[in-house]
């Protein structure tokens, strides 16, 4: 009796799950995943549908109210921009990929900036906590990991001074990305005047609904002067060599001038989600400092609290406008269909591809999913470099013109789930300077022979395709 009730009600559960799927899945090959998922795993397979799956753009019912407060926040703070400045871009290429960010966030393109390239943890410490040394008024961080350490230690010398100077100092993260950031270290920061939030806390009755929706940015902004943003974490990762990964490998940009206030708007946003306090409204805090150098910049803003992927749109649109070369750093390649083939069909037309890739990740499941693509990628002509540390960053530009740092993976997570920054950074000097560097790390990766890899055992071959199998989790 016990076996026929609880059939019934398996029954009952997949047929839910199989009418969301049917009906508002955007993708047949996740739809099918997601099928098979909650039928051959009773109960389990739903619940995990309900966390990981649900589009929540598509479905009313199951989007966040935290959501719908940010799209109104979203459409109050960027009424009335125009997207004014693409005439200072130097072709139509430029101009198309400005304009789709703008079409999908609202926010302009910025022209009067100068930018550092920061090429590793090492690099971006010393000079963010050199900035923040030579804070006013404020400094407003938030990061994805907060990880108590040697890093850590350093900045909270660096803010307990800070406040004594009376500069205030705002702190976000993820609750999930900064779980081992004790009570113990925020009450002592709540304790000398720091605000410090929480975005996305898990909490008894929201718990289902915002487990899967992580805040992945890092932002650091200094008297709306200063800006750094990209890939780099508060974590001594960058700097201690882990048996198994290495130092990791990072790229993040210090940005001066008007791109500043962009990036700060985004900060803003996640402030007011996380407080319901609405600090736009004072000047002191969107101030626009121009910058006497002229490269522009395109913030782009992504997450569930916009209709479109945003970055994924924004990967795309540089993968089909790439007339010459497309070269790409990340270190969770687990592309989506429409990824896969516009990377294989400009490989396939004559433009040079290179991706630069980690051998070994810090998740077996998501490395051997990622290496189950690497076949059909070169047998299109696309060259993987794979690297024997954890090369972090997440970088994309193309024909030496357009290039993208920021926080966003070549993955389902980042392009539905997260809320991701990247900077779009129209300029021919600096993509070359990141060209540079790009070709250094390269010669310092295993180039990947198809020959040698289609020899790659069995077992091998076996757990890609099992762990592709539950990419749409990943």
């Amino acid at each position: 009796m016990i076996y026929y009730i609880l059939s019934a009600i398996h029954i009952i559960l997949f047929s839910w799950a199989f009418y969301n799927i049917l009906y508002f899945g955007v993708k047949p090959s996740k739809s099918l995943s997601w099928s098979l998922i909650c039928f051959f795993f009773p109960f389990i397979g739903v619940f995990i549908f309900l966390l990981f799956g649900i589009n929540r753009r598509k479905i009313k019912f199951f989007e966040l109210k935290e959501t719908k407060k940010r799209k109104n926040y979203i459409k109050s703070t960027f009424k009335n921009k125009e997207n004014k400045n693409t005439s200072h871009l130097k072709n139509k290429k430029s101009e198309k990929i400005s304009n789709l960010i703008y079409n999908n966030t609202g926010i302009p393109l910025d022209i009067n900036n100068k930018v550092h390239v920061l090429k590793n943890g090492k690099e971006t410490f010393e000079i963010l906590f050199e900035a923040i040394k030579n804070a006013k008024d404020f400094i407003h961080l938030q990061y994805y990991i907060i990880e108590e350490g040697k890093i850590f230690s350093e900045l909270l010398t660096l803010i307990k001074q800070k406040r004594k100077e009376n500069v205030e100092v705002r702190i976000l993260y993820d609750a999930i990305g900064s779980y081992q950031l004790k009570e113990k270290i925020k009450k002592e920061l709540e304790a000398i005047g720091v605000e410090i939030y929480p975005e996305m806390p898990l909490k008894y009755g929201n718990f289902i609904f915002t487990l899967n929706y992580r805040n992945h940015r890092k932002i650091c902004v200094i008297d709306n002067k200063i800006g750094f943003t990209g890939g780099v974490n508060i974590t001594d990762e960058y700097i201690n060599d882990d048996d198994f990964l290495g130092i990791w490998q990072d790229a993040h940009i210090k940005i001066e001038g008007d791109a500043v206030t962009s990036l700060h708007k985004s900060f803003l946003k996640d402030y007011y989600y996380a407080t319901e306090t609405d600090l736009s409204e004072n000047e002191k805090y969107t101030k626009t400092y121009p910058s006497e150098k002229n490269a522009k910049i395109h913030i782009v803003s992504s997450g569930p609290d916009y209709d479109q992927s945003v970055v994924m749109q924004q990967y795309l649109s540089f993968i089909n406008l790439a007339e010459e070369s497309i070269c790409v750093m990340n270190p969770y390649f687990i592309p989506t269909f429409s990824i896969l083939e516009a990377f294989k069909i400009a490989a396939l037309s004559g433009i040079k591809v290179t991706l630069i890739l980690p051998k070994k990740g810090d998740s077996r499941v998501a490395t051997y999913s990622m290496y189950s693509y690497f076949e059909s990628l070169l047998k299109a002509g696309v060259k993987i470099y794979l690297r024997d540390d954890f090369a972090h960053s997440k970088v994309i530009f193309i024909d030496d013109e357009i290039a993208s740092i920021g926080s966003t993976n070549f993955d389902c997570r980042s392009f539905e789930h997260n809320y991701e920054l990247n900077a779009i950074i129209f300029d021919t000097e600096l993509t070359s300077e990141i060209r540079e560097e790009f070709n250094n790390r390269k010669d310092k990766a295993t180039k990947i022979n198809l020959k040698d890899f289609l020899n790659r055992s069995n077992k091998q071959k076996t757990l890609e395709r099992l762990c592709r199998f539950f990419s749409p989790l990943l």
